[in-house]
């Protein structure tokens, strides 16, 4: 609805759907302009107190479907002690995506949201909840440890919803949920949204939902003539290396436009005078400036004066630059609908587009799960080395002598030119002026030392595509799952060394270690996966006998 006022959006998107005004108008200032497909299914029925079986992928806006019906309810609450709703997802990243998001949605009615997850004292989330919270977005397991210390009662909950219902199930959290549900009031409300049914989704749906609204929904693919064309690419380092790396990677692609993506304030005000250091033109975009400061920024990003933007998502929600080239992750966002919001903002209408992301090895777990979720693939390349950039500024120095040289308009050159030759041989004398245009242009920059590999060689393919010769390609892996986490107090060096103790296998031969508050994924070699699944099954890990086999997401 492009050009519409604000008026006609509030009276033809949300509003038709039957919410609080506030709402409604809370999602205009916000920049959403009507409902995806889902939430105009689903909205309405919640809406009416029914229960609701969603099926929707990542990226369908199912997030608001579930939140905005719980808001509705509690803007109509005449007493609010006690928690109103419980939201259960499978992952920390997500409660705290989730909590940001119905937060957001609900700032005008005073929502109190807590997101409640492993790894975060329990003390901070204690505090939080005796002061009062309308809303708890929650981890299974977190959340029944709550239970359980009497820290939070369930009493007054009148919405539950489970979020990716199939990945709490595939990280067993089955008897978690039975238990939590059983603690909350039978005449509760309850959403359950998954991107499958298997038989036990279907069967936790029949045994604790009452006459349910089933609706399957989707993702919208793009017109025809206008799918996004997008060049996912990953590069892999070390932490301290991350400015560096970022650095030659958009030295390598030279971007017209570059949105970068921080998480925080102050990691944008930190990025911003880093790369300006490093001869930039960048500009900051949070939520800590006015809204003059944002306007003339956005000015200079337009008018082509600053060449990044270096922003948070709030801030860079709703933003559409023509000129955009390549958004860049300096760091990975909280969860795949995050990251896919991110990249659609290059290769709209059909325009070629770049997406980066600059992560750290232990979030190759995270890749892999976009992946997965979108369907699409990252590509994982090495950081370019300084002969791959100088190797790079020549081809731009050359192209450049091209423009000119197709532009004309060279004859006040042609006497000196001329006189050189009476010198100098004519190609001495092109090498000279090649020379002067090349530095000109950065052509001689120091890079300094090269950035060490943080994984192994990429494929074989990717290095063919470099035009570099290939001795051989990278092992293939295995994904192995184990079922204890941070909550059991597992770390890193207990997954080496137990790894390593019981199979043999050397440590050097571990990778991609990742530890989630239930379980851990570590990567082996594949032709050792079986051998060591059979050595450390049954084998205990801090205590707890641990159950070891290959990830089933992969």
């Amino acid at each position: 609805m492009v050009g519409t006022t604000t008026a006609a959006v509030v009276e033809s998107g949300f509003a038709e759907l039957g919410l609080d005004s506030r709402l409604v108008e809370a999602l205009a200032g916000l920049g959403y302009e009507e409902p995806t497909p889902i939430q105009r299914e689903a909205i309405p029925p919640l809406l009416a107190g029914r229960d609701i079986i969603g099926r929707a992928a990542t990226g369908t806006g199912k997030t608001a479907a579930f939140a905005l019906p719980l808001l509705h309810r509690l803007a109509t609450a005449t007493a609010r002690t006690q928690p109103t709703a419980l939201v259960l997802v499978p992952t920390r990243e997500l409660a705290m995506q989730v909590a940001e998001s119905v937060a957001k949605y609900g700032k005008p009615l005073g929502a109190r949201v807590l997101a409640v997850y492993g790894g975060q004292p329990m003390d901070t989330q204690v505090r939080a909840l005796y002061r009062g919270i309308d809303v708890i977005v929650a981890t299974p397991g977190r959340a029944l440890d709550h239970l359980r210390r009497g820290t939070v009662k369930f009493d007054g909950i009148a919405v539950v919803v489970l979020d990716e219902a199939d990945e709490m199930l595939d990280m067993g959290f089955a008897e978690d949920i039975e238990a939590l549900l059983a603690a909350t009031p039978a005449a509760r409300q309850t959403m359950l949204f998954s991107a499958t049914m298997p038989p036990r989704i279907k069967a936790i749906a029949g045994k604790h939902l009452t006459d349910a609204v089933e609706i399957h929904v989707a993702r919208e693919a793009a017109p025809a003539g206008e799918a996004p064309r997008v060049r996912q690419t990953a590069y892999l380092v070390q932490r301290q290396h991350k400015l560096a790396a970022l650095g030659r990677v958009l030295d390598a692609e030279a971007p017209t436009a570059a949105l970068v993506f921080c998480k925080t304030r102050s990691e944008v005000d930190e990025l911003t005078e880093a790369l300006g250091a490093r001869g930039y033109r960048p500009e900051a975009l949070h939520g800590g400036m006015t809204q003059d400061q944002r306007d003339r920024v956005m000015k200079l990003f337009r008018a082509g004066r600053a060449d990044l933007l270096v922003a948070t998502d709030v801030a860079a929600r709703g933003l559409d630059v023509e000129h955009l080239t390549h958004v860049v992750n300096y760091q990975l966002p909280l969860g795949t609908e995050a990251y896919v919001h991110r990249i659609g903002r290059v290769g709209r209408a059909g325009r070629e587009g770049v997406a980066i992301t600059v992560a750290e090895p232990r979030e190759q777990g995270a890749l892999r799960a976009i992946e997965r979720a979108t369907g699409q693939k990252i590509t994982l390349a090495r950081v370019p080395t300084a002969a791959d950039l100088s190797a790079r500024r020549l081809e731009r120095t050359g192209a450049a002598v091209r423009e000119v040289l197709a532009a004309g308009e060279l004859d006040q050159f042609r006497a000196l030119v001329e006189s050189l030759n009476g010198e100098f041989s004519a190609t001495d004398v092109a090498l000279a002026a090649m020379k002067l245009a090349h530095t000109a242009r950065g052509g001689d920059t120091d890079d300094g030392p090269d950035i060490p590999a943080a994984v192994p060689e990429v494929s074989q393919r990717v290095e063919r595509a470099r035009g570099q010769n290939v001795r051989s390609p990278g092992p293939r892996l295995a994904r192995i799952f184990i079922d204890a986490g941070r909550e059991a107090g597992i770390a890193p060096r207990d997954l080496v060394g137990a790894i390593a103790n019981e199979s043999g296998l050397p440590g050097r031969d571990i990778r991609g270690i990742e530890i989630t508050d239930r379980f851990s994924i570590v990567e082996v070699p594949e032709e050792a996966a079986d051998h060591v699944i059979e050595s450390l099954n049954g084998s205990r890990l801090r205590g707890r006998r641990v159950t070891v086999r290959r990830d089933r997401h992969h």
